[in-house]
């Protein structure tokens, strides 16, 4: 897979990462060490993670994931060769939340614990903390590249006015800046991220990776009525696209795909490299099989006719 710049960050990534949220939840440890084996054979070196994940699955404390990823960085000896994206801020029950200087430190010290490693590539904040000054926010984050501990520093869930206010912060004191956003964004949610924000990372050259890519799983074609959605982990959330845009959007998808003989899955992906100012969609996997599947829509370049028919039916 070719490569392309991250952004200011100096890292390049190849233009698919791998979500790590299903790691300690759809995929167990086994699975998802085959998994990021088969993602990085096949020229990926890209994942991203959380510490809050999988603490949305019953049973879990959240750092399922992180946990799962030090061991197989430990195992592969491979640490140096993966761009590494976690993310701190969402609560953690009793080991706190938030974007406080205190807290970050300490979240920070928690994941580079579970993940084997001493510092991260990309960190992350993983929901704007309005309640603590951005001032406050960012320079613990500075504080954090200058010991080495974050190599660049980035945000997920911000509106444009915040991120611009973040950048803005950032220009004021001298000090690193948010240079990644993590937007939920694809075909069944434009809107958030398209406009304003859209234009702010194109203006202020931050490198946008989108999540939800493949909308819980409903861009790839598989849930096309209520019975599709019986007993599957991901029902809620492909669920609510379940209307008369959601199937139009799915009937634009499957004539883009008989058209350039891809899957749904490999189109949506495909679209949203398309976009302005997308440096990589986050797609995740439970199988070898789907990885495989979402690992082509790299290459696959949609023509015009294709574009303006999705653009249409997403709109």
């Amino acid at each position: 897979m070719e490569m392309r710049p991250l952004g200011r960050t100096g890292l390049r990534i190849a233009p698919l990462v791998f979500g790590g949220n299903v790691f300690g939840w759809t995929a167990d440890e086994a699975m998802s060490f085959r998994l990021l084996d088969a993602f990085v054979a096949a020229g990926g070196n890209a994942v991203d993670t959380a510490d809050v994940y999988s603490r949305f699955v019953p049973g879990n404390q959240g750092g399922e994931s992180e946990t799962i990823l030090g061991k197989w960085f430990k195992s592969r000896g491979n640490r140096e060769r993966v761009v590494l994206v976690t993310k701190c801020g969402m609560p953690m029950g009793d080991a706190g939340k938030g974007l406080g200087r205190a807290y970050i430190l300490k979240a920070i010290e928690a994941s580079l614990r579970r993940l084997q490693t001493d510092y991260i590539d990309v960190y992350m904040a993983h929901h704007d903390d309005a309640d603590t000054p951005l001032d406050e926010t960012l320079e613990a984050f500075a504080l954090l590249v200058k010991q080495g501990k974050a190599r660049a520093i980035a945000a997920s869930n911000y509106t444009a006015p915040r991120l611009e206010a973040a950048l803005e912060t950032s220009r004021r004191l001298g000090i690193p800046r948010f240079d990644v956003l993590q937007p939920r964004y694809n075909l069944v949610a434009r809107a958030d991220f398209e406009g304003p924000l859209q234009a702010l990372c194109l203006r202020e050259d931050v490198a946008v990776i989108p999540y939800f890519a493949l909308a819980s799983g409903f861009l790839t074609g598989k849930y096309r009525t209520e019975a599709d959605l019986a007993g599957k982990a991901r029902a809620a959330g492909a669920g609510k696209y379940l209307n008369p845009k959601g199937l139009g959007i799915l009937k634009a998808l499957d004539d883009a795909a008989a058209r350039h003989k891809a899957t749904q899955a490999q189109v949506a992906l495909a679209w949203l490299l398309a976009q302005p100012a997308i440096a990589a969609p986050i797609a995740s996997a439970t199988t070898t099989e789907q990885l495989a599947d979402i690992l082509k829509s790299t290459s696959l370049k949609l023509d015009a006719e294709s574009l303006a028919a999705l653009n249409k039916a997403s709109a």
